[in-house]
């Protein structure tokens, strides 16, 4: 028995001398140690953190290394199917209606490949869909080079006049597209709804309302020009019209001064009978005709030809019967070539020779 209390008391005392070893090996904390501990306590930290940022940092540079990867491939991708391939598809226009690739250069002005495709979009819809031509075949692919050929011709036309439309300080307003809008719609050309407008445009050019206004404007656009740079057409057109008021009979001012050789020997007179919905006549004619009373002729306005003059010989039956005196413009090449001169246009695209194929005589 006393074996065991004095084992007993030597591990009570055991315990108390390890207690008090453990007390002595306890750092002490006091102002003057503080630093050094709070330091070794940040440097563990440190031990666990370090790992973490690398690997975080690790994912940052592989992340940004693929989307660098990604884009590059992107535009690699369109470069190719754009300038070598020459690809029109959809989603290549949705691209270069959202980043300006450039299809030329005019001077310091780079023309938008999204131009380009725009105007190579509609012919091929128009003749796919309502003339069922099979751009795969022979025939089809001497088709599509000639329509690329036309619109490259037409967008590098249109940047030359934009910057002549800048010079002369030529606009169109919104006024003027929408106006022009509405005299086609009076005359029934393309529907008279805005429903039947837009389904018609769908159908035949693959068109939405704000594309045909955007068509629309680059047109008005050019004939203002021509007629700001045609001063000459306009001096024969006054000179028409004042003849005409000095009392001069139309259809020999028609004869004599008219540049339409399908009516001037006929004094002018349009063959037939005209109704609202007559589509040979431009529809600023159309309009004027029956604006005007039997007898009577109207002032110079402007058609997308030139400076016209009309007159009304009969009206029957909702319809009319009249004359007319051209003066055409110039072709609008003829004001933009010095310019071309000046800053020829650098193409970024090549385009096959086109094959002329002559038929076998018999």
């Amino acid at each position: 028995m006393k074996k065991k209390i004095q084992k007993l008391k030597d591990s009570a005392k055991n315990m108390q001398a390890r207690r008090r070893g453990e007390e002595e090996n306890v750092p002490r904390i006091t102002n003057k140690t503080v630093a050094e501990h709070r330091e070794e306590v940040i440097g563990g930290a440190r031990k666990l953190i370090l790992p973490l940022q690398h690997s975080k940092h690790k994912i940052v540079l592989f992340s940004v290394g693929l989307f660098i990867a990604a884009v590059l491939a992107f535009f690699t991708y369109c470069t190719l199917n754009l300038y070598r391939f020459q690809s029109s598809g959809t989603f290549l226009y949705r691209v270069t209606q959202v980043i300006p690739f450039p299809i030329a250069r005019s001077g310091s002005s780079f023309i938008a490949y999204e131009n380009y495709l725009f105007e190579l979009r509609h012919y091929k819809h128009f003749y796919e869909n309502q003339q069922e031509l099979d751009f795969e075949s022979e025939t089809g692919q001497r088709q599509l080079t000639e329509f690329k050929r036309r619109a490259l011709d037409k967008v590098v036309n249109d940047a030359y006049i934009k910057q002549l439309a800048v010079q002369n300080n030529v606009t169109v307003t919104d006024k003027e597209v929408e106006d022009e809008i509405h005299i086609v719609r009076s005359q029934n050309r393309l529907g008279n709804s805005e429903e039947v407008l837009e389904e018609t445009l769908k159908k035949f050019w693959g068109w939405s309302i704000d594309d045909f206004k955007r068509s629309l404007r680059q047109q008005l656009l050019s004939q203002k020009v021509v007629q700001a740079l045609d001063t000459e057409a306009k001096e024969r057109a006054d000179k028409a019209l004042n003849t005409l008021k000095s009392g001069a009979d139309f259809a020999a001012v028609a004869l004599e001064l008219s540049d339409d050789p399908a009516t001037k020997d006929s004094g002018g007179e349009f063959g037939g009978l005209v109704s609202r919905n007559t589509k040979d006549l431009d529809p600023q004619t159309t309009k004027k005709l029956f604006e005007l009373e039997v007898g009577e002729y109207s002032e110079v306005f402007t058609t997308s030809f030139g400076y016209e003059i009309v007159k009304v010989l009969e009206k029957k039956d909702g319809k009319v019967k009249g004359a007319h005196i051209l003066i055409n413009f110039k072709d609008v090449e003829t004001f933009i070539n010095d310019l071309k001169a000046k800053q020829p246009a650098r193409v970024y695209i090549t385009l096959p020779e086109l094959v002329i194929i002559e038929e076998a005589q018999p």
